[in-house]
């Protein structure tokens, strides 16, 4: 097991490095206090869960009609497509133009049905990583359920077989090694965001951190 306060120390002193509001520079795709790089650095919590596409499910539950686990045959069936997309990590760095493919986070929920009272939404991850968002967060036409990023097959370093990709937020919003979806009437903060990382995490407004925790 990774040594869990070392790991949040180190990413979280990675990330609050010349933790200052900035002014973009001549790339206006890129936010502020982020540098763009050409690589696909690798960030986890120290876990790497070997899950291949046989063994692999997603769930959605929660407040839904009907509550459905897919496996990959039938993750395979639905509509499939490429989105080209801008990724920001909060540890400061940004790759721009990776062309995810997958399938679109609203195509999985609509199978699942949202009831009216469901606003929020629990990603997790098979690391025992877990993620929040607003629901209507992922009715965005960008969000994938994505299997495969820069050509290839995504890597189990990077959260294969499926992880989450939600482009207008810093890329912690994004399970990796996703296996469920819950589905809730009010927000319930996830892994990061219990520990001082900012709820909302939109990179055009640096929003790295709580304003209500010092850390």
């Amino acid at each position: 097991m990774p040594d869990w306060k070392k790991l949040i120390a180190a990413k979280i002193a990675i990330a609050k490095k010349g933790n200052q509001r900035s002014t973009m520079g001549a790339n206006e795709r890129i936010p502020p206090g982020q540098k763009q790089v050409t690589t696909f650095p690798v960030l986890d919590l120290g876990i790497q869960p070997d899950i291949t596409k046989e063994s692999w499910q997603l769930r959605v539950f929660g407040l839904v009609e009907k509550e459905i686990i897919l496996d990959w045959k039938s993750f395979e069936g639905l509509e499939h497509i490429t989105d080209v997309s801008d990724f920001h990590c909060v540890t400061r760095w940004s790759q721009l133009d990776m062309d995810w493919q997958g399938v679109r986070a609203q195509d999985i929920l609509e199978m699942a049905g949202p009831l009216a009272h469901a606003k929020f939404v629990t990603m997790y991850g098979e690391d025992g990583y877990t993620t929040n968002l607003p629901l209507e967060a992922l009715l965005d036409d960008d969000v994938l359920i994505a299997h495969s990023v820069l050509g290839k097959p995504l890597s189990k370093e990077h959260g294969g077989p499926v992880r989450m990709v939600v482009p207008k937020r810093y890329a912690w919003k994004g399970a990796k090694w996703l296996k469920a979806i819950e589905l809730h009437a009010f927000d319930q903060r996830g892994f990061w965001e219990m520990r001082g990382y900012h709820n909302d995490a939109f990179p055009f407004k640096e929003q790295r951190f709580s304003e209500d925790d010092d850390i």
